[in-house]
C-alpha cells in the first residue's frame, strides 16, 4: 500500500522557515523536533528565499504576496484567452457581413 503524503499548512511552513532563518536552528534539529522530513524543510527554505528575491519559486507560494501574484497571473491568462476568442469571433462575423 502506498504511503500517504503529509500536507502542511502554509503558516506551519513559514514558522519552520523562521525557526531556521531567524533563530539559526539547523534543518536536522527542526526536522527531528517537529517530525517533518528534512527534504521538505529544505524545499520550504529554498521556496521562501526565492519568493523574498521576487522569483516565483517552485510549488505552492508561501507568502501572501506570491499567492496573490499567482492568482492574478491565472486571472490575467484567462482574460487574455477571452479577449483572443472575442477577436476571432468579431473577425469571423465581420467577414460574414461583407
Amino acid at each position: 500500500m502506498a504511503k500517504q503524503r503529509k500536507k502542511f499548512d502554509i503558516s506551519l511552513k513559514l514558522e519552520v522557515v523562521r525557526m531556521i532563518k531567524e533563530q539559526g536552528l539547523s534543518v536536522q534539529n527542526v526536522s527531528e523536533s517537529m517530525n517533518i522530513g528534512p527534504t521538505a524543510i529544505r524545499r520550504w527554505v529554498t521556496q521562501h528565499s526565492a519568493e523574498q528575491n521576487g522569483l516565483p519559486g517552485i510549488g505552492k507560494p508561501l507568502t501572501v504576496e506570491q499567492q496573490r501574484i499567482r492568482q492574478l497571473e491565472v486571472e490575467n491568462r484567462q482574460l487574455r484567452q477571452d479577449v483572443d476568442i472575442l477577436k476571432k469571433a468579431s473577425a469571423f462575423f465581420a467577414r460574414e457581413l461583407k
